[in-house]
């Protein structure tokens, strides 16, 4: 609860807030949001796996993301994040505006928690059956849209090391882009 009153200090982009967590602890809720993460992530990894085997990053990738397929249910805690309003094929001003409340107060959540000791993730698989999880947890699907799954638990001991990314130059234009 401490990391979701601090996730509720985050900007907003609205005069009310438009967005909710839905916190799910229930076992047989976590397996059914795992079986609907599951079968996206299985079929991810499948697509990607010639990708995989050539580049060592992305075999990697695929490593987790099994991984945490095999073991989702398992997680104790997932929090879906929500926001009032649906997007569905509105131009890209129009959804940019409507993520900018979520996203802050989702990434202050996940900040919140790995202070605490808490790993967490930001995942989108079971968006692709986001019309079934709503019906799972009682979100009203015609006006409210989930934008993540994230799974907590305590990490594994605390030596966090930097993940490995492209020299900052090669992704940061100033001014423009060039």
């Amino acid at each position: 609860e401490e990391c979701l009153r601090l996730a509720q200090q985050a900007p907003t982009s609205s005069f009310a807030q438009n967005w909710h967590f839905v916190v799910v602890t229930d076992p047989g809720t976590r397996a059914a949001l795992g079986e609907l993460w599951r079968a996206v992530a299985r079929s991810y990894v499948q697509r990607r796996a010639a990708a995989a085997a050539a580049d060592a990053r992305l075999a990697r990738i695929g490593d987790n993301v099994r991984y945490l397929a095999d073991h989702i249910h398992e997680v104790p805690v997932h929090v879906i994040p929500c926001v009032e309003g649906r997007t569905d094929g509105k131009p890209a001003a129009a959804q940019a505006s409507r993520w900018a409340s979520i996203i802050p107060a989702t990434w202050s959540f996940m900040l919140a928690a790995r202070a605490r000791g808490l790993g967490t993730v930001w995942t989108t698989f079971h968006l692709r059956h986001e019309r079934e999880a709503a019906e799972l947890l009682g979100i009203p699907y015609e006006r409210v849209m989930q934008a993540a799954l994230i799974p907590v638990a305590y990490t594994v001991g605390t030596e966090f090391r930097a993940g490995p990314r492209r020299p900052l130059d090669t992704m940061v234009h100033w001014d423009r882009w060039a």
